[in-house]
């Protein structure tokens, strides 16, 4: 699988898996340390998690696994998030829901995402949620100590849009430090992200884009749904013509765009997982790309 640049020191596979329901898949360590194993064969390496995933479990079952085979360690990137606080936080101090960027909590959340993974840096960092209180002098400095400790080697957001990304970037640009990735939610069924500018003002500073729920959260394939079903008009012929899935389908349909789309899987299914792999081998002729986009606009182009 092809390895996508974020900088100097980190690349990532053109897959990501995501850990946000490891809670639930409710394997032992050995079963999913075999699925990470399986992962890796593939070619998919980068692994992405938040410390808030399962109420603030899903990164340690992961390092639980990780513990089996620590030469994994060397062969995938671990990405995680933090600034979203939630009332089930190990810190007892915690009552409520909000968003903390303040240094000290980023520090305390990335030495505690070490922990529980079981490693001594992260990949990347993002920040999870803007926040109408981020103060981006102060999110700098928390980062300057986190490269400078070598506990971070790369730098993203997760859900900023323009202005949020420029009030950050401007005065992290200020500190020779560079915002790499922007998660956001991009898929055929949700397309703000590219009517809104955000991911051509991404493309613009060679930000990657981390696409969550590029499947919609399964809602794509709720024919019930209206526009899913007209969506689901079009991908489902293309599968059959390409000799792939709709779900291959879709994965070349992100795939296609001149940003770097890297879709972000949830499935703990490795048949799901090879599906993906042979929509990348797709490429849609750009007739193809428009037939989807305009399904889910729900009108034609001007």
């Amino acid at each position: 699988m092809d390895k996508v640049k974020i900088n100097q020191y980190v690349s990532f596979s053109k897959v990501i898996q995501g850990f946000w329901r490891a809670q639930d898949w409710q394997w032992t360590p050995q079963q999913l340390n075999r699925y990470i194993n399986e992962l890796v064969e593939r070619g998919i390496t980068t692994m992405d998690h938040a410390d808030i995933y399962g109420s603030y479990t899903c990164e340690g079952i992961f390092g639980e696994a990780l513990k089996l085979s620590p030469q994994l360690r060397n062969q995938i990137e671990i990405v995680t998030k933090c600034g979203i606080v939630l009332p089930s936080s190990p810190d007892q101090t915690i009552s409520g829901h909000r968003y903390d960027h303040s240094k000290a909590h980023i520090q305390h959340s990335v030495d505690r995402s070490l922990q529980q993974l079981n490693v001594d840096h992260l990949d990347s960092l993002l920040i999870h949620r803007p926040s109408p209180l981020m103060d981006p002098h102060e999110v700098t400095e928390a980062l300057k100590t986190l490269v400078s400790e070598g506990k971070v080697k790369s730098f993203g957001v997760s859900n900023f849009n323009k202005s949020q990304y420029d009030l950050l970037s401007k005065c992290l640009v200020c500190d020779k430090l560079h915002i790499t990735i922007n998660q956001l939610e991009v898929s055929p069924y949700t397309l703000d992200a590219i009517e809104n500018g955000n991911i051509n003002h991404m493309y613009k500073d060679d930000v990657k884009i981390m696409s969550w729920s590029p499947m919609a959260g399964g809602k794509l394939f709720d024919l019930a749904d209206e526009k899913a079903a007209r969506i689901m008009a079009i991908v489902s012929p293309l599968a059959q013509k390409y000799n792939v899935t709709s779900n291959g389908i879709i994965m070349a349909w992100l795939d296609k765009h001149p940003a770097t789309i890297m879709p972000v899987l949830g499935t703990h299914k490795i048949e799901r997982i090879d599906q993906a792999i042979e929509g990348l081998k797709v490429t849609l002729t750009d007739q193809e790309w428009f037939d989807i986009y305009t399904a889910s606009l729900g009108h034609d182009i001007p």
